[in-house]
């Protein structure tokens, strides 16, 4: 074992979540182990590249956006709050500025500008930073946990496992953590991607690609039953659905799930009584023109009259029933046949990891392992929306 190979703490991953430990451990040396030859390559990606690292508000709001994980992070969400890690970067010389959504970036919009300040909090706090240090296995042997790396072998009496998930493997999460957890006697809820977009099965927007909707409804059906309503924004892209309402909600889907997209923002009934009132009263009015006052885009107006009528010009009054009912279930529930959803290369995050069960919310410290922590993203989010 080489020299000075003995350090109170070692946190495996320095992303933002090992960083901010280590910046915020004070009382003794922490070795701070990275696999990349630079750390914070997700953080930097962030926000597209701006890191919107959190949410403006109340804290009351968080909890509409954790689901039942709620509970779990409640004390943790307490005892520091998004003013408090507001003012721990403006301490850093980091300002802040927050956009109409309420998300929360550096004012120069640099995601390297909060990397910048985690790592001279960590420089400042005395902690070790070693890139390039890939760990291979951890064992725990009389208290003292042993960490093996391609380079060595270095011990502590505490560890936080900082490994981040599976998304965006090429940035170095690639769910080691969870292999290590395991090997500690930890169950782990089986990763998948969130924050995800969805490929549809025989989709016909690939040329609409670039449509966009503003807080839609959307309801999630599987084998006929329906599972849940939620809106959001949503984008048409080339293979699929992305956009917030998809994003935020991707954890919740699987393949063969139906998807249906209210595009019109009105109920059923209220889009019905609207076209029966105006074809009683103008029938010779094109349906075109009516589509155009439901704020349907045009382009996708048109393909929808032409799948559905085969005819942009055709007068109201001479749409059959039929048509105006399966017109009517087109631009209040269209729907999308999930055929995969967004693999970890293009997820933003993971959901699944180390089950909270089995650790202490109020520490982070594992009730199966003393002394052994979890940060970020190597816990489950299964329920996070």
């Amino acid at each position: 074992m080489q020299k000075d190979s003995h350090f109170p703490v070692i946190i495996i991953g320095a992303g933002p979540a090992g960083l901010f430990a280590a910046a915020n451990i004070q009382s003794s040396q922490t070795l701070l182990l990275e696999k990349k030859e630079s750390p914070g390559r997700k953080l930097l990606i962030s926000g597209t590249g701006q890191c919107n690292f959190t949410h403006a508000g109340a804290m009351s709001d968080f909890k509409n956006h954790f689901g039942d994980n709620y509970q779990f992070l409640r004390k943790a969400l307490k005892s520091f709050t998004n003013q408090d890690a507001i003012e721990f970067f403006k301490a850093k010389g980091v300002n802040c500025i927050t956009d109409p959504n309420g998300k929360v970036f550096p004012a120069s919009l640099k995601a390297a500008d909060i990397l910048n300040a985690l790592l001279i909090s960590c420089r400042n706090a005395g902690a070790v930073l070693q890139t390039g240090s890939s760990v291979l296995s951890i064992q725990k042997e009389n208290d003292i946990f042993v960490v093996n790396t391609d380079s060595g072998s270095y011990t502590s009496e505490y560890l936080i496992l900082a490994t981040g998930g599976k998304s965006y493997p090429t940035t170095g999460s690639t769910g080691d953590g969870y292999r290590f957890a395991a090997s500690l006697g930890h169950s782990i809820a089986e990763p998948h991607p969130a924050l995800a977009p969805v490929i549809v099965s025989n989709y016909e927007f690939a040329e609409l690609a670039g449509i966009s909707f503003q807080n839609i409804e959307i309801t999630q059906w599987r084998d006929n039953k329906k599972l849940r309503t939620f809106s959001g924004d949503i984008v048409l892209t080339h293979t699929g659905l992305s956009g917030p309402g998809i994003l935020n909600n991707a954890r919740y889907f699987m393949p063969g799930d139906e998807l249906k997209l209210n595009i019109s923002n009105m109920p059923e009934s209220e889009f019905e009584q609207q076209f029966v009132s105006q074809a009683n009263s103008t029938g010779k009015v094109p349906i075109s023109s009516f589509l155009k006052n439901t704020g349907i885009p045009k382009n996708l107006a048109n393909f929808i009259l032409l799948k559905v009528i085969g005819s942009l010009t055709r007068p109201m009054a001479e749409i059959s029933k039929l048509q105006r009912k399966t017109l009517i279930n087109h631009c209040c529930a269209y729907p999308f046949i999930i055929r995969q959803v967004g693999s970890f290369k293009t997820a933003m995050a993971t959901a699944g990891g180390v089950v909270l069960h089995e650790i202490n919310p109020s520490s982070m410290e594992s009730l199966l392992v003393p002394k052994l922590y979890f940060c970020g993203e190597v816990m489950d989010k299964g329920l996070i929306s």
